[in-house]
């Protein structure tokens, strides 16, 4: 059993939904990261996404755009990132789910990017433009050195595609809750109760819903839909980047204290 099963076992034993905050590696620099991931996991992170910098974020809305933007400006490289990984993740509970483009991983070979990435702590990987088609190069190397490969799946995907994406993805199942790129909506969309009614149709995986989740009452609502996790990103990186670093992890202690409140007393 991974890590992240045993996380998710846990928490459904315990009934409770998972809050999994998102930050992008680098932003404002990588030793605020390394503080960043100790603090979102002192106030309620049971999971925690860290996305690393990339030139070309196919899948990101304009705040994690502009994070990774910066990142790349003060010379985070993948190298850093693990290196920064290695001396923090002993200390944290949450287990780490690194999210990255796929080329970085072609770039330097799949069987030596899963082994630097287990040697720094990582749990789960999400390569969001990764395509299904071609996920088996990556899904059975990963699972081998323990690490779970959750795939993504997209409001627009045929019943097919979903049974297929349900069938491979490890560890649990990234529901995309809209058309689009990353970012803070007003709302969730009350299609996403019929998304997950249509995946339980063809698995018992844990499910986690982003894109879009940006406040406690969304967080909320999607769990009431039946998720067992929310996924929230560019309202974490917002907070981190506004103000003085110290100010930034502040605000991302309270809003994911405030987040995980909201989901357990829900």
């Amino acid at each position: 059993m991974t890590v992240i099963t045993d996380r998710f076992q846990t928490l459904k034993r315990n009934q409770e939904c998972a809050l999994i905050p998102f930050i992008t590696a680098g932003d404002p620099d990588l030793a605020t990261t390394a503080e960043a991931l100790k603090v979102l996991d002192a106030h309620g992170a049971d999971f925690i996404e860290l996305g690393v910098p990339y030139s070309d974020p196919l899948a990101d809305g304009p705040v994690i755009q502009a994070a990774a933007t910066r990142a790349l400006q003060r010379g985070t490289t993948l190298e850093a990132v693990l290196e920064m990984l290695q001396g923090t993740t002993p200390s944290l509970q949450a287990p780490i789910i690194l999210f990255t483009y796929y080329n970085p991983i072609l770039h330097r070979g799949i069987d030596k990017f899963l082994e630097q990435i287990a040697a720094a702590g990582v749990s789960g990987l999400v390569v969001p433009d990764l395509p299904l088609e071609e996920a088996d190069g990556l899904l059975k190397p990963a699972s081998e050195k323990g690490i779970d490969l959750t795939l993504l799946i997209a409001p627009t995907s045929s019943a097919e595609r979903i049974a297929a994406i349900s069938q491979a993805s490890q560890g649990f199942i990234y529901l995309v809750s809209v058309t689009g790129v990353t970012g803070m909506r007003s709302q969730m969309e009350s299609r996403v109760s019929d998304l997950l009614q249509k995946i339980r149709q063809f698995t018992d995986k844990p499910i986690g819903v982003g894109f879009g989740i940006a406040q406690p009452e969304q967080a909320t609502q999607v769990k009431a839909w039946g998720a067992d996790a929310a996924i929230v990103g560019s309202a974490f990186v917002k907070r981190l980047a506004e103000g003085t670093p110290a100010q930034g992890l502040s605000a991302i202690a309270e809003f994911c204290q405030n987040l995980k409140t909201a989901i357990t007393i829900s």
